[in-house]
This record gives C-alpha cells, sequence and structure tokens, in this order.
C-alpha cells in the first residue's frame, strides 16, 4: 500500500457533554475514491472539517503530505458579503483563477455574473462547484455533492470526478453516484470508524456481516445487549429483506401500469373500461402551459389511477414543478383541463425544515407536547413512534435545533406520515438523508395505500419507488414511462421510430406498402419462445439473488460473491431485452389482427 498524503491518528472531538467519536484512525492515498458513510447525526460533516483543517480535534494528530491542496466543497457554503456568484468562486482563502472557474460554469451550465441573494439552490452548488473544481485539489472533500443538481449537471460530475487525477472523499446519499465513482469505504459508526478497500457497491453486505457478527457476539452477553442487537437487526438487515418484497410487488404494479399505458390503441381500449375511469384520481386532458413565448407542458394527456406512485424527472427548468403543480391544481393549464377526484386529500413534504421551530421540542412537534401520536387514526407512544423512524427515543426532549439537517428532515417525514391522507406529493424529499432513512423511506412509500406523487433526481431512489415515471425534456413534451428512471433513460437513447424513418428518407424512397398476415418465422418463434426464456431467467436470478442474501458470503467467498454479482447483472440484461423484443412482437400481432 502506498504512504497516505493525509492521515489522522487518535482523532477525537467532543460535542455537547459527550465524545462524538474517540480514537479514530483515518488516511487518505493519493488516489483513493472513499465513500464516507453514516447514519445523520454520527459526525461526517464534522469529519470532513476536520480533515480538511477547517476545525480543531480535541485528541489526534493530522499528518499531510507537504505541497498537499485539500479542498472542501461544504453541503450550505455561505455566499454572504458577495454581490455575485463569482464573486464567491474567486473570493476568499486560496481562490481559484477566474478563467479557470468560468471554464467549468460554462461546462456546468451556470451563469457566474448571476446575483448571489437571488441565486437558486442549483445554481449555488454549482457555482460551489466550479469553485472547488478550479482550485486544482490534490484530496477533494465533497459534502453531498449531488444536492439541488439535476440529472444532467450530476452525469457531468460524476464524468468529471471519474477522469480526477487525485483522491476524492464522497458524502452522498445518491447511491448511483457512490457505486459509480468510489472504490473504498469509510463508515462511520456509533463513534468508531471501519475502512474497507472495496465500493459502496458491496457496503450493504459488508454492513450485514458486521451487524451479524455483533449480533453473536452479543448473545454471550446480558439481555439488554441482546435487545439491542435485535433492534438493530430488526432496524436494518430485516428492512433491506423486507422490501425485497416491497420490490417485487412494485415490479407487479409496473406490469399492470405497463398494459394499461401501452400502444395508443391499447391505452384507448383501456382507458374506456368503467373500472379504470372509476380509479382514476387526477386526469389531465389535454393540458398545456406556457410562460411567455415558452410552451412549459404541450398537450399532456394522463390519468392518474388510485395507488400510483408517479415520478417526475427532468432538468432544472424543464418544467417539473409546473407538473405538480398543475396535476395537483395549484395552477390552472391554459388549454385543457385537469379534474380531481372530489375525495382527494393530499399533503406535501418539500424543503419545510425552515417550518419547525427551533425552539420546539421533537415531543412538541409530533404530539404537542404529550405522549400520544395520532398516526392515521392510530394512536401511538411518541418514543414508540420515533423508533419506528430511527430515531432514540430519548430525543422526544430534545429541541428541534439541537437536532442535524438530516434528521429535522426525517422528524418533518414523521410528522407528515402520521396525517390521514390518499395523496402523497414528495418534492426533493432525498435531499439531507442518510441511505438508512432513504431505506425507511422507500418502506413507508411502499406501504402507503394512497397514491404519491415524487419529483427527485435520485436515480436509484426512483428505480425503486415508482410505477410510472413522466419525463420532460424542456421542449413541452411528456414521455410517459411504466417503470422508474432506468426505464425512462433506456426509453430517451433509443432513437423514436419517426426519427429513423426521417433519417432514411434522405438515402432511399420509402417502400411500397406491403400487407403482412402473419409474423416472419423467426418473429413467430420468439413471439412463442420468449415468455418461457424469460420465466427461466425470472427463476434464475431468483437462485443468485437467495445466494446473495447470505451476508457472509461478500467475506467468505469474494471471488464468488463477484461472479454472482456480474452473472445477475447479464441476467436483467437479458431479461429486460427479452421483454422489450417480446411487448414489441405482441404489438405487431395486435396490429395484425
Amino acid at each position: 500500500m502506498a504512504a497516505p498524503i493525509l492521515s489522522y491518528e487518535g482523532l477525537a472531538l467532543v460535542q455537547g457533554t459527550g465524545w462524538l467519536f474517540q480514537d479514530l484512525d483515518i488516511y487518505v492515498g493519493a488516489r483513493d475514491r472513499l465513500a464516507l458513510i453514516g447514519r445523520n447525526g454520527a459526525g461526517k460533516t464534522t469529519l470532513l472539517k476536520l480533515l480538511a483543517g477547517r476545525i480543531e480535534p480535541d485528541k489526534g494528530k493530522r499528518t499531510i503530505v507537504p505541497g498537499t491542496h485539500v479542498v472542501l466543497l461544504e453541503q450550505e457554503p455561505d455566499f454572504t458579503g458577495y454581490a455575485t456568484l463569482m464573486d464567491y468562486a474567486i473570493g476568499g482563502a486560496n481562490p481559484p483563477a477566474e478563467h479557470e472557474v468560468a471554464a467549468i460554469a460554462d461546462q456546468l451550465g451556470i451563469d457566474m455574473a448571476r446575483e448571489a441573494a437571488s441565486a437558486s439552490g442549483g445554481e449555488r452548488r454549482r457555482a460551489a462547484i466550479a469553485r472547488a473544481l478550479a482550485q486544482n485539489p490534490d484530496v477533494l472533500l465533497l459534502d453531498e455533492p449531488t444536492n439541488h443538481l439535476d440529472l444532467a449537471a450530476i452525469d457531468w460530475l460524476e464524468g468529471w470526478l471519474s477522469r480526477f487525477s487525485g483522491a476524492f472523499v464522497a458524502i452522498s446519499h445518491d447511491r448511483t453516484f457512490l457505486t459509480r465513482l468510489t472504490r473504498q469505504t469509510l463508515w462511520l459508526d456509533r463513534g468508531g470508524i471501519r475502512r474497507k478497500e472495496i465500493g459502496f457497491g458491496g457496503f450493504d453486505a459488508w454492513m450485514e456481516a458486521i451487524y451479524a457478527e455483533e449480533t453473536r457476539a452479543a448473545e454471550k452477553l446480558d439481555a439488554k445487549l441482546k435487545l439491542e442487537a435485535h433492534w438493530l437487526q430488526r432496524g436494518v438487515t430485516a428492512r433491506r429483506r423486507r422490501n425485497q418484497g416491497r420490490l417485487e410487488k412494485l415490479m407487479e404494479m409496473r406490469a399492470t401500469r405497463a398494459a394499461m399505458i401501452g400502444g395508443p390503441g391499447v391505452a384507448k381500449l383501456g382507458l374506456a373500461n368503467d373500472d379504470v375511469r372509476s380509479k382514476s384520481v387526477i386526469v389531465a386532458d389535454h393540458i398545456s402551459k406556457r410562460f411567455g413565448d415558452r410552451t412549459i407542458i404541450k398537450d399532456f394527456d394522463f390519468r392518474v389511477q388510485r395507488g400510483d406512485r408517479i415520478g417526475i424527472v427532468g432538468a432544472n427548468g424543464a418544467g417539473k414543478s409546473t407538473l405538480l403543480k398543475l396535476l395537483t391544481g395549484e395552477i390552472e393549464p391554459d388549454e385543457g383541463k385537469v379534474t380531481l377526484a372530489p375525495t382527494l386529500d393530499g399533503i406535501v413534504i418539500d424543503q419545510q425544515r425552515s417550518l419547525l421551530s427551533p425552539e420546539k421540542t421533537v415531543r412538541d412537534i409530533l404530539a404537542d407536547g404529550g405522549d400520544w401520536v395520532e398516526v392515521r387514526g392510530v394512536k401511538k407512544h411518541v418514543q414508540g413512534y420515533l423508533k419506528d423512524f430511527l430515531f432514540d427515543p430519548s430525543v422526544a426532549e430534545a429541541s428541534v435545533a439541537a437536532l442535524s439537517g438530516g434528521e429535522r428532515s426525517r422528524l418533518l417525514l414523521a410528522r407528515e406520515f402520521a396525517r390521514e391522507s390518499n395523496l402523497l406529493v414528495l418534492d426533493e424529499p432525498t435531499n439531507d438523508l442518510d441511505l438508512e432513512t432513504l431505506d425507511l423511506l422507500q418502506e413507508v412509500i411502499a406501504d402507503y395505500a394512497g397514491t404519491v406523487l415524487l419529483v427527485s433526481h435520485d436515480r436509484d431512489f426512483l428505480d425503486r419507488t415508482v410505477t410510472v415515471t413522466l419525463g420532460l425534456d424542456g421542449s413541452g413534451k411528456v414521455d410517459i414511462v411504466a417503470g422508474g428512471y432506468a426505464d425512462w433513460e433506456a426509453k430517451r437513447s433509443k432513437p423514436s421510430s419517426a426519427k429513423a424513418k426521417a433519417a432514411g428518407a434522405d438515402t432511399a424512397p420509402p417502400p411500397p406498402p406491403q400487407t403482412r398476415r402473419k409474423l416472419s418465422y423467426k418473429d413467430q418463434r420468439d413471439y412463442d419462445l420468449l415468455p418461457g426464456r424469460i420465466e427461466e431467467i425470472e427463476k434464475e436470478m431468483a437462485g443468485i439473488e437467495t445466494e446473495l442474501s447470505d451476508g457472509s458470503l461478500f467475506t467468505r467467498d469474494n471471488p464468488r460473491f463477484s461472479a454472482l454479482t456480474a452473472k445477475l447483472d447479464a441476467l436483467r440484461a437479458e431479461k429486460a431485452a427479452a421483454e422489450d423484443r417480446w411487448l414489441a412482437l405482441a404489438e405487431e400481432v395486435d396490429a395484425l389482427g
């Protein structure tokens, strides 16, 4: 192993009346790609500031190779005192050259002349990224770098980091981002730290192996420790296993919705059915919306069914918020009509943390100072309800001001999910949440009896929660795709039949029309055999997933774990291709009558 360029030995820090962490030994190599994982409140952001030299520890020795340039991208950078975004980017200590900032800002699509005071969260995040990258760091410390970024900006940042010649340490709730980029993991857990030479993709298996080992050790101790270990297992490992069943249910819901969306003829047939109409809770009838000369939504026609989980995706400014406001009746369309079911009773969860009064206690927020919370008509003790949302029950007496940003987001979720409703509107709910809370949110959404409208840039979260994705490209067109973000991305990567025809028109005249009365031999054979092959693939996948569910496999037989993971990815791709092929043939069969 090469010598580290940045390290801490015996690191310890006091927070409040106790130690936040003690006796941490941390090192960063010259080419490390580290994921820093830990629950909200574990001290991840504080640890990055210590590594950056921004704050002093109570104990510990920091060692850095002379000439090593460490740059911290803060989660909430301070723009106070700067007139424009460029003033911020080239101000402060160790400012980068203006032309280097401008070059990166141009690639990120941000106007650095924008007034800092009126800039949006996404614009500020881009400006902070431009400043950090333009400083030519040797070690880049990233605190939630994808917050407030749209999908195009996230893709660009991933590309830049994949080419980066230095080291980085990243805190992020974006599983896809961490899986694609990291090769080592630091796990900050209960005041200690562990390091593993695996990227985030192997973190779940490693974590479950550690917890299983702790459970076995706890069985030799007293009853209290046994109970704590059991709760730990129930709160993490069991939750993940339950989510496997929920994902299977989600796939079934997606298949049902795919049949309803289908081709134009299928959709019209489905919508003519009285049962389908009675299940509609929101009907958008050929709606359009313009602001000035720009068309945001154009001729959008869609029915939201009872129980749907609808994801809305697209670049910043493409019209996601506008579409959400149209579907919930907050604004009226310029053309067409939106009809809401009269029984619809919705709650909206957006970036409302500021509405939680800092002087109030957690008990005040959840139970108006009492001991019981009314959770959708059922009484629960406030401390038991806090456990459901991964809080230590003792936090009930803590003030909101004492909570971290992620803990405040979790408290907001706990308060809102207690209310009676049949429509849940979530606007970027994953910002500032740790990975375990994202698992919890996925579980709560899966169990929610009503309909969900969700705006998010978190690709993995969308793939795990939504049944239909509405994709906006900024031109006013809205793609309707059964499935999650990956399904929408796959559809975007395929050239449309109209484009294919246009491309062919330049090289040859269209062939004379022919009347086909049956499929070709190869097509008919695929149409007949593919369902059986898909079933075989699903059985093989189920067997592999069962073997991978053994938490000890990763450490016991790593080559086997890697081979099984690669095989599972290949089977998923084969299944997706087979399903696409069969659905295309099925549409052709319908057209042939």
